[in-house]
């Protein structure tokens, strides 16, 4: 979950390079013997992902999947995520795990409680969910951890210097609390360059990023750009959410040319649907805002899990009637804000993204039509996907961590639960650097960016 808040911010950008830092052994607090299914196609994430103007932006799931049985809060089910695979010919041996997990921040979980009135109130506390939300994280094992709504950071580090991390932090701006936290392992990554972006210096709100350049320390040519952000949580503002992503994206670009070409995998919190125009945005590299209207573009309305759960279109396409009525209310200061130029309708953004998990296929109970997970975060108002592990070429995922089927979801009344600490899942995807980049004569890695 994100939340907006207004007030002043000066323009920063800052750049700082790495500090010596801790490097333990990772504990490994239980076994954990996943399943493995194995995909031998690949599908592009931009192949179904085109939105219309004139389309609704309700989930495209099967009905009789969403019919679930009566949550029973005596019995909580079992929570079982598998790793799918997915053959890939051109990938090499060099290989790094990355995971993007919104953890819930304290104060939002306090602050917003009508939000998990079905969550027991020993599940919400902070001690409970660091143990759990830690428990997760090390049964996983990724090499690069992209956090958002993270305002226990100190408390949080210590915990992940001792399993062997090492991390960086950059809080949201005015009176937040909460912000983006990237961890990696130093024996595994060395950090570069460090960039630390916050957006109301550009007149886009007080959400934040991060970018990080990371190099393997067993092969020095096998260069990283990794991209932290939680995207602006208000589904009116879709032109603040453009503007967001557009501006990060073109700093990744900068680090990835300054770093010879390095790939980027951008991962984080974008607050947008599968099905939203601003998917389109990411998966195709450009949009025009005149198509749209600006407070439809994330299609986080047609989330409500009663609506989601319970099938009702009809709603939503009266909706879409006025959408079209409203398309051409956009403000010059608006479009600038998307764009980055009043002069334009066309938002860019310079990156050739596809998604880790709609290229390794997974099945019709956890994925969607562009096959994205179905949901990546689930409370009493919301059900849905908005959380994304997107790369640029140079690298190629080879696994990914399916995600949970919508029965599962609904049977534990409301995230966070016992075994999940957060309101969000956990995104892990594998990656391997390209074979091709191995015979260029100038070596590079692909940037890893992660989106809050």
């Amino acid at each position: 979950m994100g939340f907006a808040c207004g007030s002043l911010l000066h323009p920063f950008i800052s750049i700082t390079m790495a500090s010596p830092t801790l490097s333990q052994s990772l504990p490994k607090p239980f076994s954990f013997k996943p399943t493995i299914a194995i995909s031998s196609s690949m599908v592009s994430p931009t192949s179904s992902s085109s939105s219309s103007s004139t389309g609704s932006y309700s989930p495209r799931w099967d009905n009789s999947i969403l019919r679930q049985p009566t949550t029973s809060y005596d019995s909580p089910p079992e929570i079982l995520r598998h790793w799918i695979e997915l053959q890939q010919p051109l990938a090499s041996h060099d290989r790094f795990t990355v995971a993007s997990y919104n953890i819930l921040g304290d104060r939002n979980a306090s602050k917003h409680k009508d939000l998990y009135l079905n969550v027991p109130s020993n599940y919400i506390r902070w001690g409970y969910r660091k143990r759990v939300l830690c428990e997760e994280i090390m049964r996983w094992n990724p090499d690069i951890i992209c956090m958002q709504e993270v305002d226990k950071y100190f408390d949080l580090r210590n915990t992940m210097e001792k399993a062997g991390y090492v991390g960086s932090y950059k809080r949201r701006t005015g009176d937040n609390v909460d912000g983006c936290a990237t961890f990696w392992k130093p024996d595994k990554f060395r950090l570069l360059e460090r960039e630390s972006i916050g957006f109301k210096g550009f007149g886009l709100r007080d959400n934040v990023a991060q970018l990080s350049v990371f190099e393997m320390c067993r092969v020095e040519s096998r260069r990283l750009v990794v991209g932290n952000i939680h995207v602006l949580y208000n589904p009116s503002r879709g032109e603040v959410k453009l503007g967001q992503i557009r501006f990060l994206s073109s700093r990744a670009q900068l680090l990835s040319d300054r770093w010879g070409n390095a790939p980027v995998v951008l991962g984080g919190d974008f607050n947008s649907t599968p099905q939203s125009a601003i998917y389109k945005f990411l998966s195709t590299s450009e949009l025009n805002v005149k198509l749209y209207n600006r407070r439809e573009l994330s299609g986080q309305r047609s989330c409500h899990p009663s609506e989601v759960l319970g099938g009702n279109r009809e709603s939503r396409s009266s909706i879409s009637v006025m959408d079209r009525v409203l398309n051409d209310c956009w403000t010059d200061e608006e479009v600038k804000a998307a764009t980055g130029t009043a002069n334009s309708h066309l938002v860019m953004h310079p990156l050739q993204l596809n998604s880790s998990y709609a290229t390794v296929k997974g099945s019709i109970n956890t994925r969607d039509s562009n096959g994205e997970p179905l949901a990546t975060s689930y409370h009493s108002k919301f059900l849905g996907t908005v959380d994304y592990l997107w790369y640029s070429e140079g690298v190629l995922p080879i696994r990914v961590l399916d995600t949970l089927p919508i029965d599962i979801l609904t049977r534990t009344g409301g995230l966070p639960c016992k075994k999940i600490g957060s309101d969000h899942l956990a995104l892990v995807s594998e990656f391997a650097f390209s074979k091709s980049t191995i015979e260029d004569d100038n070596l590079t890695t692909p940037a890893v960016l992660c989106l809050d």
